[in-house]
C-alpha cells in the first residue's frame, strides 16, 4: 500500500474516483508547494490538472525545483493530454476516468522505478557536486536551479561511468518505459542542462550518431566518483 498526497482544491474522491476502490492510503492537500513540504511521509503525489492547466503546471515545476523525491502523477481530462509536455516534469498522467487496474499499475510503476535506484552517492567533478541524499546540485557553492527530470538525467549519466547512452536507453531510464513522448526530450533536456552548468557545460559529451555520456573515474577513498571533463 502507497502513501499518496493528492494536491488539489476539490474533494479528494472526485478527482480520481477509482482511486477509492484501492487500499492505498491518500492525503489531501491544497495545491501548493509549501503543502508538499511539510507534508507528512509520501511515496508519491497526485496532482490535480483537470481545469486549470497552467496553475498544475507551475505547480509541478515548483515542486521539481524543490528537489522532492517523490514521483509525480498528473490527472487530467482527455482534452488535458494534448496540454501536457516535458517541461511540466511529471513522471507519468493519468485520466480522471481511469480504472482502479490502470491506478494501481501506474502507482506500482512509479514506485518501482524509484524502488531500483542505486544507494546514496555523491558525486564530484571539477566544481560540480551532486548530492543524490537531497537532491541537489551545486557548481562551485551556487545551487543549480535543475527540475526533477533534469537532476535525474544528470545523476543517472554520472552514475555510470564512461557508458554511452543511446537516447532510447536514456528515456528509458530517465523517464520509464512507459513515457509517450519521443527521443527529442532528452536533448531538449541535455541542451538545458549544458546550458544551467555553464563552463562546465563539457562535463556532458556527446557520441556522434550514438547518443551521450560522462567519462569518471573513481577518487581516492572510493567514496564518491570524480567526474572527468571530456575532451
Amino acid at each position: 500500500m502507497a502513501q499518496l498526497l493528492m494536491l488539489t482544491s476539490a474533494v479528494n474522491n472526485e478527482v480520481l474516483p477509482a482511486l477509492a476502490l484501492l487500499s492505498h492510503s491518500t492525503r489531501s492537500a491544497s495545491a501548493s508547494a509549501a503543502q508538499v513540504l511539510s507534508a507528512p511521509e509520501f511515496d508519491l503525489i497526485l496532482v490535480d490538472a483537470r481545469s486549470n492547466l497552467v496553475a498544475a503546471k507551475a505547480l509541478c515545476q515548483v515542486i521539481g525545483t524543490a528537489g522532492v523525491a517523490a514521483p509525480l502523477i498528473l490527472v487530467v481530462t482527455e482534452g488535458g493530454l494534448t496540454a501536457i509536455s516535458p517541461d511540466w516534469g511529471a513522471d507519468d498522467v493519468i485520466l480522471d476516468t481511469a480504472g482502479p487496474a490502470e491506478i494501481d499499475a501506474r502507482i506500482r510503476l512509479a514506485a518501482g522505478r524509484r524502488g531500483r535506484e542505486s544507494p546514496t552517492t555523491t558525486i564530484r567533478a571539477a566544481g560540480l557536486v551532486i548530492d543524490e541524499a537531497s537532491y541537489s546540485a551545486k557548481v562551485h557553492g551556487a545551487v543549480l536551479d535543475l527540475t526533477y527530470k533534469e537532476f535525474e538525467l544528470l545523476r543517472f549519466l554520472a552514475a555510470h561511468p564512461s557508458r554511452v547512452f543511446t537516447r532510447e536507453q536514456l528515456l528509458s531510464e530517465v523517464w520509464g518505459y512507459d513515457y509517450f513522448g519521443g527521443t527529442r526530450t532528452v536533448d531538449v533536456h541535455v541542451r538545458r542542462l549544458r546550458a544551467k552548468l555553464g563552463d562546465h557545460e563539457s562535463l556532458i559529451g556527446t557520441v556522434r550518431n550514438v547518443g551521450y555520456r560522462f567519462t569518471v573515474h573513481d577518487d581516492d577513498n572510493g567514496s564518491h566518483v570524480s567526474l572527468a571533463q571530456l575532451s
